[in-house]
C-alpha cells in the first residue's frame, strides 16, 4: 500500500539552521525506493528552501503554510496544484498594522522572502547570538557547524503586493501574536511562529482557511489518496491544521508539550533521527 508522508523542515528535516541528521535523507530516500511518497510541508517560501533539503528528494511541496503546492522533485519549476496567495487589501492591511505598532516583517510570495527595513538588523543580531551558543554545542555533539544564511532575503520595497501568501513577524512586545489576532480579525490565521528569540515574540500570519491542512487536502483529493494514507510530521504551530487532516500525525521530540499532546504519536527529536525513528516505526522503511 502506497503511503504518503508530509514533512515539515525547519525543526523536523532541519534542525533550526542548516544542519540534517543524516538518517533523515536515508529515511526519506529508502521510503521513496519502497514506492511511497514523501512530500516537504513547510511554512517557508519554494525560493527559500535551502538547497541542501531539496537535494534530499521529494515529491512535492506545500509550502507558505499552506498557501501553495507543487507536485515534483523542485517546488520552483513543477506544477502548481495549490495557489492563493492573498488579497492585496488584506497585504496592505498587515503592514498598516506592522508599521503602526513598530513590528519588523517578512512578506513572502512563492518565489522569495521580502524583508522590512528594520527586520535585517534584528536577525543579524539573532544569528550571531545564535552562532556563538550553537558553535560550541555542535563541536561537542561531533557535529558539522551552522552554515550562513544560504539566501539573503529581498527589500520589502521590491515585492509584488498581489503575490504576497504570508507574513512573519518579529515584535519586541511579548503579546503581539494575541494582539494581531484580535486587531486584525477573523480574515486572518495568526499563529506563533518558530524563530526562538530571547525576548519578544514573533509569529506568523496567512489568510484563514489556508494552512498546511487546506493544502495536503487538496493534494489528497488530486492525488487520489485518502487521509488514512496520509501520515504528518512537525513540530510547530503551523503544524497543527496538518495533525488534524491526516490519518497519522507525529510530533517531532523537539515540539512543544501541547503540540506532542495533539498530535498524539510522538518520535524523537530533529538530530536524534526523529524522521528516521518515525518512519520505521510506522513501516515506511
Amino acid at each position: 500500500m502506497t503511503r504518503i508522508a508530509f514533512l515539515d523542515v525547519d525543526g523536523t528535516i532541519l534542525e533550526h539552521g542548516s544542519v540534517i541528521a543524516p538518517s533523515t535523507v536515508t529515511a526519506v530516500r529508502k521510503a521513496r525506493e519502497n514506492g511511497h511518497l514523501v512530500w516537504l510541508s513547510t511554512g517557508r517560501s519554494a525560493g527559500d528552501i535551502h538547497p541542501e533539503v531539496l537535494a534530499i528528494g521529494f515529491d512535492g511541496a506545500i509550502t507558505n503554510g499552506g498557501a501553495y503546492a507543487t507536485r515534483g522533485g523542485d517546488p520552483d519549476e513543477d506544477a502548481l496544484l495549490v495557489e492563493q496567495p492573498m488579497p492585496r487589501a488584506d497585504v496592505d492591511a498587515l503592514e498598516r498594522y506592522f508599521e503602526a505598532h513598530g513590528i519588523h516583517y517578512f512578506l513572502q510570495t512563492h518565489g522569495g522572502v521580502y524583508a522590512s527595513a528594520g527586520m535585517g538588523p534584528v536577525m543579524t543580531e539573532y544569528r550571531r547570538e545564535r552562532h556563538e551558543k550553537r558553535a560550541a554545542e555542535l563541536e561537542a555533539e561531533g557535529l558539522p557547524p551552522e552554515q550562513p544564511l544560504w539566501r539573503e532575503p529581498r527589500p520589502v520595497s521590491e515585492v509584488d503586493r498581489d503575490a504576497v501568501a504570508k507574513a512573519v513577524f518579529v515584535s519586541p512586545s511579548t503579546d503581539t501574536v494575541a494582539h494581531a489576532a484580535a486587531a486584525l480579525g477573523e480574515g486572518f490565521h495568526v499563529i506563533p511562529g518558530s524563530i526562538p528569540l530571547p525576548g519578544g515574540s514573533n509569529g506568523e500570519i496567512g489568510q484563514a482557511g489556508v494552512t498546511k491542512g487546506s493544502a495536503i487536502t487538496a493534494v489528497l483529493d488530486q492525488l487520489g489518496l485518502s487521509a488514512t494514507d496520509a501520515i504528518g510530521i512537525g513540530d510547530s504551530w503551523n503544524d497543527v491544521e496538518m495533525f488534524e487532516v491526516v490519518g497519522t500525525p507525529v510530533a517531532m521530540g523537539n515540539a512543544a508539550p501541547e503540540l506532542q499532546r495533539l498530535a498524539g504519536r510522538v518520535t524523537t527529536a530533529v538530530l536524534d533521527d526523529g524522521v528516521h525513528n518515525a518512519f520505521a516505526e510506522l513501516g515506511l522503511i
